[in-house]
């Protein structure tokens, strides 16, 4: 039995175990058996003790992988040996690695056409909001939410548009305002926290913690749905005019026109969809550690 937080982790999971299944060895994958229901992070955890060669544990990481032992959460995340957790913040963060993203583009629009750099924008999207995400886990570090919310963190990291002409160059330049802005009022409101702040940012970078991949380490839905769906959606948009574009410049009219564009369309496939079940992630580090982990446990 392999327990796994919600619905959705089921498939992500699912993806990973499937490698490691044999005649002799299968996973069964769910949401705790609990009478009520009950699922979450917190629920899983409550099986700590049990876990072992017929129950395996997986959740996500949150802060957990990078506090180490600094609090008894990650303490038992971090050392129950039949426990699996993603060292991303979790799986959205898989599903959002930027290597992968063309490829969804090109199984949404069934255009293969580089028009956008999503490596190197997601590299400098990391190193403008980085700052701020040391303040933000900082706040769940010291327990001391109010410091800077999720809500905040999320309402000034999210993007709202992108110029694929540009490889979103002119976003970058409002989001860095964004954030300088927002690092004014943090560092006015909490000056005596500045030290711990700095020393945190020191803490985190020994953890591995890089200013070019705070997308694997910010909060999952916050990467998802306010930068990476609004990027993806965008450039999908601009890849579907160009495959339309080269139709309508065809020699063809009338009735063949229309079935030609039919089929384009036909051809489509939802963008939220595919990043649900996108497995391009493979060549993440922070993966690679995950599956040496899977791989250590079977050998046990």
């Amino acid at each position: 039995m392999v327990y796994v937080e919600g619905y959705d982790d089921i498939p992500f999971w699912r993806s990973i175990f499937d490698e490691f299944e044999t005649p002799d060895r299968r996973f069964e994958i769910s949401t705790p058996a609990r009478n009520d229901l009950a699922k979450g992070k917190k629920v899983v955890l409550q099986f700590a003790d049990q876990a072992g060669k017929s129950l395996i544990l997986c959740v996500d990481s949150d802060f957990d992988y990078l506090f180490g032992d600094l609090s008894s959460q990650s303490r038992t995340v971090n050392h129950t040996p039949y426990l699996l957790q993603t060292y991303t913040y979790a799986i959205e963060n898989y599903l959002c690695y930027p290597p992968s993203l063309h490829s969804v583009c090109v199984r949404a629009t069934k255009k293969d056409a580089h028009i956008f750099d999503f490596e190197e924008f997601m590299a400098e999207y990391s190193r403008t909001i980085y700052p701020l995400f040391v303040w933000y886990a900082y706040a769940a570090r010291v327990d001391r939410p109010t410091i800077f919310t999720l809500a905040d963190f999320r309402n000034t990291v999210k993007i709202n548009y992108i110029n694929v002409e540009d490889n979103g160059e002119d976003t970058l330049e409002w989001l860095g305002k964004q954030v300088a802005k927002r690092l004014r009022f943090l560092r006015a409101k909490h000056q005596k926290r500045l030290p711990e702040v700095d020393k945190f940012d020191a803490y985190l970078r020994e953890k591995g913690v890089v200013p070019e991949e705070t997308h694997l380490y910010m909060q999952g839905h916050a990467l998802l749905d306010n930068v990476v769906s609004v990027l993806v959606g965008t450039v999908c948009n601009a890849l579907r005019k160009m495959a339309v574009g080269q139709i309508l410049g065809s020699s063809r009219q009338g009735l063949p026109l229309n079935n030609e564009l039919s089929s384009y369309n036909n051809s489509l496939s939802d963008v939220d969809e595919l990043l649900k079940s996108n497995t391009g992630f493979r060549s993440c580090p922070l993966f690679a550690k995950l599956r040496a982990d899977i791989v250590r446990m079977l050998e046990n």
